[in-house]
């Protein structure tokens, strides 16, 4: 825009078409402007960001530009000085606990380390959301770049950031109509917040060639197959060591921790855990494995119960807890998105699921292959799919990494186990799945 709101060309654009209305190549502009044809091109393609005041002039002289003609043209070289602030993400609701080294990364990898489309994956609930708004607020405050926003899944709920209003013409997701003349050769952040219906990849392609300066960020529950995809697998948060013994300083160093008594402290101001608290506040956080909204869950019935009888509650009947009403989620959102995961299984990782579910305590790669008889690079790829759906964790060891089973999988596994087809290769069959019904009330 120019001083008084008029759209401006853009000047490589703009260049272009004036040396060509006067037929003249870009060696014979730049000889008549006494430039090198190497910075006329990098001007017409749009890679110098703002040329010299000189070098316009002479330019225009060469062009033998005057009066409107001329001004415009002018207006167009200084075109950055009259653009618009850039646009802002949703506002963050809620503060994002435990998970700074997360948000350190993607920041990084999204402006210094040039990766263009990075996907954020992982079970609902685990705060992929929440997570890629922090990253969007991070780079629009540090490096002010755009940040356009479009919740892919459409649900408007306080809880999770809808759409900011600034590119309706992305709506439905995956359509990037309008996006590049807005984007341009800027930099800006695009994210598609739960594309877990799928990218137009096509589309996509087009907008990232033509965008040299965006960056994409996906938040779905699996890999979307895209080209040049940067696969981010989201875990749930670390939960505190089994142990009988839970200092203060030990349990304050646990994100899940951390979380969970930052939302008692929410709903409960002062609220404090005391000694005899502190194992109940690590059980409940080793029993939900760490999973942001289910510790939400459990927040949200502390009006009404303590720590302690919540744990007795779940421990007696696994998730008999519905959402509570001050949780700003759809009722059954854990219970729905465990189901789904598990249901979305492929044979495979099936059997690699019902190996890790067995027995307590966890196992590595090649202990999975040897007990299934399955070749190790089979096993690898299907402890690599598990990882990123969220359903295993990795565990550090001495020898290695090992892998174990999220509890919250474990009971409902268990639960599905003797309803599973007789071949034990298909899905677990829905009326299998009735520990978590509960939660969708």
């Amino acid at each position: 825009m120019d001083g008084g709101g008029r759209l401006v060309p853009r000047f490589g654009e703009l260049l272009k078409a004036q040396r060509e209305r006067i037929g003249l190549t870009q060696q014979g502009l730049a000889d008549h402007a006494t430039l090198s044809v190497r910075a006329l091109r990098d001007m017409e393609a749009g890679r110098v960001r703002r040329p010299r005041h000189e070098t316009v002039r002479l330019i225009a002289d060469a062009l033998r530009l005057e009066g409107r003609t001329r001004a415009a043209f002018e207006a167009a070289a200084r075109q950055r000085e009259f653009e618009a602030e850039p646009v802002a993400p949703p506002t963050a609701h809620t503060a994002l606990v435990g998970r700074e080294a997360e948000t350190e990364a993607l920041t990084r990898a999204l402006t210094e380390h040039g990766d263009r489309l990075v996907s954020l994956v992982g079970l609902s609930g685990v705060g992929k959301s929440r997570l890629a708004l922090e990253v969007a607020w991070r780079i629009y405050l540090g490096a002010s770049w755009s940040v356009h926003w479009v919740a892919c899944d459409e649900r408007r709920s306080a809880g999770r950031p809808a759409h900011s209003g600034a590119l309706r013409a992305l709506t439905p997701c995956g359509r990037f109509d309008g996006l590049a003349e807005q984007v341009g050769d800027r930099p800006a952040l695009l994210v598609l917040d739960g594309a877990d219906d799928g990218v137009e990849a096509a589309a996509l392609d087009d907008l990232l060639r033509g965008c040299r300066e965006l960056r994409v960020l996906v938040t779905a529950r699996t890999p979307r197959g895209l080209t040049g995809e940067q696969v981010v697998p989201l875990a749930p948060l670390p939960t505190p060591a089994p142990g009988p013994e839970h200092p203060p300083q030990a349990l304050s160093e646990s994100a899940a921790v951390r979380l969970l008594a930052s939302r008692l402290r929410r709903l409960r101001p002062g609220y404090a855990p005391l000694p005899e608290d502190a194992p109940v506040l690590a059980e409940l956080c080793r029993y939900l494995d760490g999973l942001p909204r289910a510790l939400e869950y459990v927040a949200g019935w502390s009006l009404v119960q303590s720590p302690r009888q919540i744990l007795r509650q779940l421990t007696d009947t696994p998730f008999t807890l519905p959402a509570p009403p001050v949780v700003p989620r759809p009722r059954g959102d854990v219970h729905q998105s465990l189901r789904t995961a598990l249901g979305e299984l492929t044979p495979h990782q099936l059997l690699v699921l019902d190996q890790l579910t067995a027995e307590e305590g966890d196992r590595s790669v090649e202990e999975i292959a040897a007990e299934s008889g399955r070749p190790l690079p089979e096993c690898l790829q299907t402890v690599h799919e598990l990882l990123c759906r969220g359903v295993i964790r990795s565990v550090a060891a001495d020898d290695g990494v090992r892998f174990a089973a999220l509890n919250l999988f474990r009971v409902l596994w268990r639960e599905a186990r003797d309803t599973r087809r007789p071949d034990g290769a298909g899905e677990p069959a829905a009326a299998g799945l009735p520990v978590l019904e509960a939660l969708a009330r």
